[in-house]
């Protein structure tokens, strides 16, 4: 495991047990990771160095020529975190770098047809029966399930990495995702199919793992990692797509289906929407609304069926909310 060698490592732990205290910190998140960069760059650019400067700050935080704002934002959040976390305890004196505005996102999402998901989960359901180790076992019991439960609830790839056992109700198929976006705790009504998965997958894992701490269990007793998700879904989905996609996209699928049934039940898409919003764990409400854009003809279906109403009701998004 990676840990923080620089002068500043005491600090860092401090702040990393606090992040952790508060349910804000995971192992394997790239807030950790950003970190670690910065505690790197600090021990080699400062080596005699015993207290943090303006400087040190300046010289990591200011946007690279090769970076773009949101590149930038992402790489520098974590050190505005532990700066205000320092200064709040009266730590150090260093002001807060400035971070970039958030560009508005180009990024269209990949559209799945029927035959790719029917092509990608017969992957899944396809792996080797042979198989000669635990990880090997785990992994063809995981990996149909697991993303299963992506495509069918639109939770977040590393919500569902993150899942511990007591997290999901098989009595009553309700999910508590505790690790979200923004820490926004929220809890997700499992389809009865999905749900009879579950209780499937959770009886044959507990061979494996019987007293295992997370829902989908990896080696030590730990969730598997992002480069796992990435790793299976690419091997799994290049097999018999020509298509790229990716895991995440999973998420806009399951939130462009459901706006799309929405067009033949009457008007009503308020209530739905904050739902789908709820379901989801956005912030707001004006967070899901970025998935209109994503729906072909849908802002015109709206508008036609609420007249005058429409701007009141569906506003400009707001993409620096678009991706929570």
């Amino acid at each position: 495991m990676n840990k923080f060698t620089s002068f500043l490592a005491p600090l860092m732990q401090a702040y990393a047990f606090y992040q952790k205290s508060s349910d804000r910190w995971s192992e394997d998140s790239s807030y950790k990771a950003n970190l670690i960069l910065f505690d790197r760059y600090c021990k080699k650019q400062y080596p005699e160095a015993t207290l943090l400067s303006q400087e040190m700050v300046d010289g990591w935080c200011n946007q690279r020529d090769t970076e773009s704002n949101n590149s930038c934002r992402s790489r520098i959040n974590v050190i505005v975190s532990f700066i205000r976390y320092l200064r709040k305890r009266g730590k150090t004196d260093v002001f807060e770098p400035e971070i970039p505005r958030k560009e508005r996102s180009t990024y269209i999402p990949h559209s799945f047809t029927d035959i790719e998901l029917e092509n990608f989960f017969y992957a899944c359901d396809s792996l080797p029966s042979v198989s000669h180790t635990p990880d090997q076992r785990s992994r063809k019991i995981t990996i149909p399930v697991f993303f299963r439960l992506l495509y069918s609830s639109g939770i977040r790839t590393y919500e569902a990495r993150m899942l511990r056992v007591e997290d999901i109700d098989l009595c009553h198929g309700i999910m508590n995702i505790r690790y979200s976006k923004g820490h926004v705790q929220h809890y997700v009504v499992l389809h009865d199919s999905m749900l009879e998965l579950l209780k499937i997958y959770d009886t044959a894992i507990q061979e494996q793992y019987p007293h295992r701490t997370y829902f989908f269990p990896a080696r030590g007793d730990t969730f598997h990692t992002r480069q796992w998700v990435y790793t299976n879904f690419r091997e799994l989905w290049d097999k018999y797509n020509s298509s790229h996609a990716t895991a995440y996209e999973l998420r806009h699928h399951y939130a462009i289906e459901n706006i799309n049934r929405w067009t033949d039940e009457g008007f009503g898409f308020g209530a739905k929407l904050f739902y789908l919003s709820k379901s989801m764990g956005h912030s707001t409400v004006e967070s899901t609304k970025y998935y209109y854009s994503l729906v072909p003809g849908m802002a015109d279906i709206l508008e036609e069926k609420t007249g005058r109403d429409f701007d009141s009701i569906l506003p400009e998004v707001d993409y620096e909310k678009s991706y929570e």
